[in-house]
């Protein structure tokens, strides 16, 4: 019986050492994560790349963004300032970097259906929800009507060239289900009748050609937050 308590006592040392080994893994796993994405949303290494920007390449970096760049994103005061990705489907770019290579955080594109001319009624942008407002986070400062008329001002580049410059004025924001054709699917329905009746902040009206600004919320994984710009 002894020998048996011994075996025991052996073989339990040995699970606790093994779900030790466990635990530790997934915390530095979960360390690993949360650098790998701060590093990445604190990157600004693509803003030399700019249409207009004055550019110094350094050892070992990407000479270029991908030939997948339909234009330049800028909303002013707010973080928002990236490439605008395009590609003919929506899913590359959810973990794929500007310069084309993997990446959690994937970039700032355009929705692979409409015209990457911008030529659109409606044309619709997609970018993740990061800490720190980076990438799409500063969206749900819009929820604020004081903080959308502070900050309704911004700047489409489109194509590589820094004179194709459009204007843009923010002028609602809606939270709504991904699965909304009328916002999701560019052109199958009368977006600025949706956004008339479901804008939580409105400042404007919309124009003639409108761009949505999308990304995920923590009110459910089916919740999104669409942040609406007039295109001048």
């Amino acid at each position: 019986m002894l020998e048996i308590w011994k075996k025991l006592n052996i073989w339990y040392e040995h699970l606790m050492m093994l779900i030790l080994v466990i635990i530790l893994l997934i915390v530095s796993w979960s360390i690993y994560d949360s650098w790998y994405v701060y590093s990445f949303i604190t990157d600004d290494s693509y803003l030399k790349y700019k249409p207009g920007a004055v550019t110094e390449k350094k050892k070992n970096e990407p000479s270029t963004l991908s030939e997948d760049m339909a234009a330049w994103l800028t909303i002013d005061n707010t973080g928002i300032d990236y490439p605008v990705m395009h590609y003919t489907d929506n899913i590359r770019y959810l973990n794929t970097d500007p310069f084309g290579r993997y990446s959690l955080g994937g970039s700032i594109f355009l929705d692979c259906r409409n015209d990457p001319r911008f030529t659109d009624e409606y044309s619709l942008i997609y970018g993740h929800h990061m800490e720190f407002g980076k990438m799409f986070g500063a969206l749900d400062a819009y929820l604020d009507k004081t903080y959308m008329k502070e900050h309704c001002r911004g700047t489409l580049l489109v194509g590589t060239e820094s004179e194709k410059s459009k204007q843009l004025e923010v002028f609602a924001v809606i939270q709504t289900s991904a699965k909304e054709k009328t916002v999701f699917d560019p052109g199958t329905g009368d977006i600025r009748k949706y956004i008339r009746s479901h804008a939580l902040v409105m400042i404007s009206v919309p124009g003639e050609k409108i761009l949505g600004l999308s990304t995920c919320t923590g009110e459910g994984d089916d919740t999104r937050t669409v942040v609406f710009a007039n295109i001048i």
